[in-house]
């Protein structure tokens, strides 16, 4: 990609010229990003200011509403599959899922930039299913338009995010949290490791806060976080 992305040791590469398609994810925030999912992978392998701002706060953790219903238990974790579409029922959301990784310089590789619609998965981290925490990153906006996580910060608890496999199951999550982390308070743990060991997890992340026109980049991050409590065919 360009020469606005950090190494894995957290340094922060020059910001370069913005691509001509448009403001996607941008330099601090994946940088941020980065950092995380270093620190992340660490952990668990070893044992435009856009259309309208996507979330607010420095830190905000989105509780259930009052009088909603227990969150049901999580089910057993599936074997690995490779995830091929997200849907997000309650946003409309049917997004193709593409494998993404590190570029050459270590540094996350996103989904094209022509391609706002697309969702990113970590392909080094755990399969969307099985054990562990599965990452999906994905644009906000684009200079005209929404893109595909446009609206993931108002997810509430309790809703559904499924991903269909390449082995022809479906794996079914429940949101239980929405996060709004800034750069400054970012906790990679907090965004990244698992909430309860031996559970199939999936993090949804995309760019928050408020974009800061000055650096050319979003002020934090939006981070859904679900668990698996169902399959299907």
């Amino acid at each position: 990609m360009s020469d606005r992305f950090a190494d894995p040791e957290g340094g922060r590469a020059p910001r370069g010229r913005r691509s001509g398609t448009g403001r996607l994810l941008t330099g601090v925030t994946w940088a941020v990003l980065l950092l995380g999912l270093w620190l992340w992978g660490r952990e668990v392998t070893g044992v435009r200011h856009g259309l309208s701002a996507p979330a607010t706060g420095d830190l905000a953790a989105v509780g259930p509403p009052r009088g909603a219903a227990e969150l049901p238990p999580a089910v057993k974790p599936l074997a690995g599959a490779r995830p091929q579409r997200l849907d997000i029922p309650g946003l409309g959301v049917q997004a193709p899922v593409v494998a993404r990784g590190l570029d050459a310089r270590g540094a996350l590789d996103p989904p094209p930039f022509d391609q706002p619609g697309v969702v990113g998965w970590y392909a080094a981290g755990a399969q969307p299913g099985a054990a562990g925490t599965a990452l999906m990153v994905g644009h906000v906006d684009t200079d005209t338009r929404p893109a595909v996580f446009f609206r993931i910060s108002s997810l509430r608890p309790g809703e559904t995010v499924r991903v269909i496999r390449d082995d022809g199951r479906v794996a079914e999550f429940t949101v239980d949290d929405v996060r709004t982390l800034t750069r400054e308070d970012f906790d990679a743990r907090l965004a990244y490791g698992p909430r309860e060991p031996g559970r199939a997890e999936l993090r949804l992340v995309t760019c928050g806060g408020t974009f800061d026109r000055a650096s050319r980049s979003y002020t934090a991050n939006v981070i859904v976080s679900a668990y698996l409590t169902g399959t299907g065919l």
